[in-house]
């Protein structure tokens, strides 16, 4: 089946390509250059005082205590010529390290690298490394109005390495489609490929906004996964607006040369935003996350699974131009005991205060 997609997805690009150079040498070609980046930097403080890692965090890049942090550096380059293009997205520090965990442990990390090549308007072909389509939050922390992440996030895709086409289906809807290696490998020689797959619509106005988000097949020889993913966005004014994010992924291992039966872990959260002045916002983040069958293996200090959390984080950002002060106050509540006070006494519950900051150019 995979060697018939790409076969047939060969047969198009070369059919495009013959078209486009025929209509490309009539017209004067345009360029353009892009460079970007950004810089994030925090202080975390646990109020139950644990002692050892992973210092009541279950979540992903801010696993510290009563430490002052440095997030992560990015310089982004895109240019464009014509009908194609690419962009080169590093990013250097301990985030960067953990979004690439799959690679070689290193503070230098490519986010994201691929080339691009539009035939025409309604269509663009994708090869290389970009960031995940899954979930409501990005990896990069000026980009997010909470500074720590959700469970969502934390345990669902952060990259996709592979080809896809993005495709213009009129008025305000896109459909994506794509084949790529497992979740977050960057290389995976003789590991099975994944279908990934996006559709997006929005309103006329843009105050509304659906996608709806696809990712599953072999993980390995010996697992499968598949997620479902739906993102909500809606505004009702230039002062206020939300967001939401669901989101249930399923995961099947073989024993003894037979598929078991699938078991699964499933999110939703809701993201408030208020700007009542230019400079100052708030954004309140209710999350709730279910792995009762301990599919993920969380654990925190625990010995049994995180089973089911309810967090709420609230955050407030001052914008200074393109710098941006984030205090943030968070409080994560679960089911079974994962974590831990300065006595190293389990408990279900965990308070924390962030403020952190962000800059972009």
């Amino acid at each position: 089946m995979l060697q018939k997609i790409l076969t047939t997805g060969v047969a198009v690009a070369t059919c495009a390509l013959s078209y486009a150079q025929d209509t490309d040498s009539t017209k004067e070609k345009s360029s353009a250059f892009k460079l970007s980046g950004s810089a994030d930097v925090y202080y975390r403080y646990n109020f139950s005082k644990p002692k050892d890692a992973p210092y009541n965090n279950l979540t992903s890049f801010t696993n510290s205590q009563n430490s002052f942090e440095l997030g992560m550096a990015s310089l982004k380059a895109e240019h464009t010529i014509g009908k194609v293009g690419m962009v080169a997205d590093l990013g250097f520090g301990k985030r960067a390290e953990d979004f690439s965990y799959n690679d070689a442990k290193s503070t230098l990390a490519i986010k994201q690298l691929y080339l691009t090549y539009s035939p025409s308007a309604a269509l663009k072909f994708t090869a290389g490394s970009w960031a995940t389509h899954i979930g409501y939050e990005l990896v990069d922390a000026y980009l997010n109005r909470n500074y720590s992440m959700s469970y969502m996030f934390s345990y669902g895709p952060f990259f996709h390495t592979g080809v896809k086409a993005d495709i213009s289906l009129g008025g305000k809807s896109t459909l994506m489609v794509g084949v790529a290696n497992p979740t977050d490998f960057k290389s995976a020689s003789t590991m099975p490929k994944m279908i990934i797959a996006q559709y997006a619509v929005a309103t006329k106005d843009d105050k509304f906004k659906a996608y709806l988000n696809y990712q599953g097949g072999k993980y390995n020889d010996s697992a499968k996964l598949y997620q479902g993913d739906v993102v909500l966005t809606y505004a009702f004014g230039d002062k206020f607006n939300m967001g939401y994010n669901g989101t249930v992924q399923s995961r099947n291992m073989k024993q003894n040369d037979k598929w078991g039966s699938s078991n699964s872990w499933w999110g939703s959260a809701l993201y408030l935003n208020a700007d009542p002045i230019s400079w100052f916002g708030l954004t309140l983040r209710g999350e709730y996350f279910s792995d009762k069958n301990d599919v993920l293996g969380i654990h925190g200090a625990g010995t049994t699974g995180l089973g089911n959390v309810f967090e709420t984080t609230l955050s407030a950002n001052f914008k200074i131009d393109n710098l941006t002060i984030i205090p943030e106050f968070r409080l994560d509540n679960s089911k079974n005991a994962v974590f831990v006070n300065s006595a190293n006494e389990l408990k279900k519950s965990t308070g924390t205060f962030i403020v952190a900051a962000t800059y972009h150019f």
